[in-house]
């Protein structure tokens, strides 16, 4: 009886789920402090001289990834955005929602970097709280957490921190002001932290806490600027990395050595397996040089540049190559002279001395 290794099945993903009912969210407004409504802080203009983070509201609902995410009608139409009210827990319509009911994977990425993972605009500058949406200018993966309930055992404080907002996204980073009831984290990518803020936002951990969840600012550590500038800086390589052709690459590598002359730039040449070699004749000799020595020509590739194109790059490579081999053999080196030879040109009787 032969043996057959057995393959697991594969996983079907679930429909996401309905977070509330339609009628179920409390949308009554809190009392008007002023005149005039401030679309861009969300919020009633003057008015208010009271403490805004004593006011704040405990959020009604919360999203639990592991029970509410699952496919929508975007996993079918290709929209790239997760849906809002499923990362603030309360989400109506589940399946027949038309954004992703899961979470920004690292390796996503949007066509449109002025919008976040949500599809919100950003703006040329954050806000005077560090709230909203945030900036295009700066790709931001740190959050800022106040109002953290303080607990006598650091580790527990730290342990809570990373098990409630590590829930959205990976955390490569983390600090917590102990005394001050202020934590900063660091996800990996800047929408994992987009919709952690979202999600945690007026939300609670393990105690009675309402948290203040913001943008934070930027770090004034120099050594922090630079490995984040960095970062970046790699990111934007491997992207274009990926999107570049190996053969242009080579090509074009060839081309710059060609113009500055640097001869241990240039590649080596490949013979050509069906060329014929040196003392072998036959009907097919030279076939694989043109007029002057120079490459045949060949039909055309599906790259960047032809064949002929190709050919002709290497076909000077390894001209200029020889040439300069050529070049150093000729120079001469003078002899140093050694012994009385120092002296040939000396005379005692030289009024010079």
């Amino acid at each position: 009886m032969s043996s057959s290794t057995a393959v697991a099945p594969k996983r079907k993903l679930k429909p996401a789920r309905k977070q509330v009912a339609a009628d179920e969210v409390d949308k009554s407004e809190g009392y008007q402090a002023g005149r005039e409504y401030n679309v861009w802080y969300n919020k009633w203009a003057g008015g208010d001289r009271e403490d805004a983070l004593a006011n704040k509201v405990h959020s009604q609902t919360r999203c639990v990834i592991s029970r509410d995410s699952g496919y929508t009608r975007a996993d079918a139409t290709g929209n790239k955005f997760c849906c809002l009210f499923f990362a603030r827990g309360c989400c109506p319509y589940g399946y027949e929602c038309q954004y992703l009911h899961r979470l920004p994977l690292p390796s996503h990425q949007l066509a449109d970097h002025s919008r976040d993972c949500f599809g919100r605009e950003k703006h040329a500058d954050y806000r005077d709280d560090m709230g909203g949406v945030g900036t295009f200018n700066r790709q931001n993966r740190t959050l800022y957490i106040g109002k953290i309930a303080e607990h006598p055992d650091k580790k527990q404080m730290e342990e809570t921190l990373l098990r409630h907002f590590g829930e959205f996204g990976k955390i490569v980073k983390w600090n917590i002001l102990y005394g001050r009831g202020v934590g900063f984290v660091t996800f990996e990518t800047d929408h994992q932290a987009s919709f952690a803020k979202e999600a945690m936002a007026n939300q609670s951990m393990d105690g009675d806490e309402i948290l203040n969840v913001r943008w934070a600012t930027e770090d004034p550590n120099p050594g922090e600027k630079v490995a984040e500038a960095q970062r970046i800086e790699e990111i934007g390589q491997k992207a274009i990395a990926g999107m570049l052709d190996d053969e242009l690459v080579e090509a074009t590598q060839t081309i710059r050595a060609l113009e500055d002359g640097d001869v241990e730039d240039l590649y080596e040449i490949e013979a050509s397996n069906d060329r014929p070699q040196n003392g072998e004749g036959g009907e097919g000799e030279g076939e694989g040089e043109g007029e002057e020595g120079r490459p045949a020509k060949r039909g055309k590739t599906d790259g960047f540049f032809g064949a002929d194109a190709l050919d002709n790059i290497k076909f000077y490579a390894e001209l200029a190559r020889k040439q300069a081999e050529e070049r150093v053999k000729e120079r001469k080196v003078p002899e140093k002279k050694v012994g009385m030879a120092l002296l040939g040109g000396y005379g005692s009787g030289d009024e010079s001395d």
